[in-house]
C-alpha cells in the first residue's frame, strides 16, 4: 500500500508539473502565420561565433480538443505554433496544423501489398483523395509525396543505433536522413545521411522549478539552422506513430 501510494503521488505531481508548464507557455495563446517559416520559434539569432542560433520548442502528448489525441506545439515565446488532433490509436493519415487549424503537412501510410505497417509518405499541406480504380471526377487528385519515412526492422538495428530511415519519394528511394537513438525515453537524433551532421534532436524536458522532469509527455524538439521546422515536427509524430 505505500508503495502504490508513493507511485500515486509522484504521478500527481508530474501531472501537475506538466499543467504548470503548459500555463507559463500558453498564455496568451497567439497564432504565428505558418507562411513565415522564419519566425516559427524563438526569432534566429546569431552566437557570438557569428553562426545561426537553433529553434527550440516544447512538445506536449496532448491535443487542445476534448477526447482526443494529439499534441501540441509550443516555441519559446509561448506562443502555439502546431497542433495534431487525432481519433483511434493507429490511424492511417496524420495531420499536422498551425495554430489556425490549416494542414502544413500529411502523413499517410503507405498502402501497398508488400509494404510494412511503418512506412509512410509525407505531402505538403492537404494531400487529397486517394487514385486508383475508385477514383470519380470532382475528387481532389492526390498530391506526389515530398518523402517517405520507413522504421528499420532487424536483428541489426540495435547494434547500428538507427530506428529510421527518410527516404526520398523516387524509385531510386535514397536515404537523406537517418534517425537514431530511443523515442520512447525521448532521446533521438535526425542526422543526414551523407554527412552525419545533426539537424534535429528531441530531448528530455527539465522542469525550470523544483527539479525533475516531465517524463514521456513533454519534451523538447531541437531545430538546427537550414532544417525546416515543420518537417521536423512531423518526424516526430512519425516516431510517436512507429514506437508507442
Amino acid at each position: 500500500m505505500f508503495l502504490f501510494l508513493k507511485h500515486l503521488s509522484r504521478t500527481v505531481h508530474e501531472e501537475q508539473l506538466i499543467e504548470n508548464e503548459y500555463n507559463r507557455l500558453a498564455s496568451p495563446f497567439k497564432t504565428i502565420p505558418n507562411g513565415d517559416r522564419r519566425r516559427i520559434g524563438e526569432p534566429r539569432h546569431e552566437n557570438d561565433d557569428g553562426r545561426e542560433a537553433c529553434v527550440s520548442f516544447s512538445v506536449w502528448r496532448k491535443s487542445l480538443l476534448t477526447d482526443c489525441n494529439g499534441f501540441t506545439v509550443i516555441d519559446s515565446r509561448g506562443d502555439i505554433v502546431y497542433r495534431v488532433d487525432s481519433y483511434g490509436g493507429r490511424p492511417r493519415e496524420v495531420v499536422l496544423m498551425d495554430r489556425a487549424g490549416k494542414s502544413v503537412l500529411t502523413l499517410r501510410r503507405l498502402k501497398k501489398l508488400l509494404a510494412r505497417l511503418d512506412d509512410w509518405l509525407v505531402y505538403e499541406g492537404e494531400a487529397g483523395d486517394d487514385d486508383g480504380p475508385s477514383y470519380k471526377p470532382g475528387k481532389r487528385p492526390r498530391k506526389k509525396p515530398i518523402c517517405c519515412v520507413r522504421r528499420r526492422v532487424g536483428v541489426l538495428r540495435a547494434a547500428s543505433g538507427a530506428i529510421a530511415y527518410v527516404c526520398r519519394a523516387t524509385p531510386a528511394k535514397a536515404r537523406e536522413y537517418v534517425i537514431e537513438g530511443s523515442y520512447a525515453n525521448r532521446s533521438c537524433k535526425v542526422l543526414e545521411a551523407s554527412s552525419r551532421d545533426v539537424v534535429a534532436e528531441i530531448k528530455r524536458k527539465e522542469a525550470s522549478l523544483g527539479g525533475g522532469s516531465f517524463g514521456t509527455e513533454v519534451f523538447v524538439l531541437v531545430v538546427r539552422p537550414g532544417f525546416d521546422c515543420s518537417f521536423a515536427m512531423a518526424l516526430v509524430l512519425l516516431l510517436d506513430q512507429m514506437f508507442s
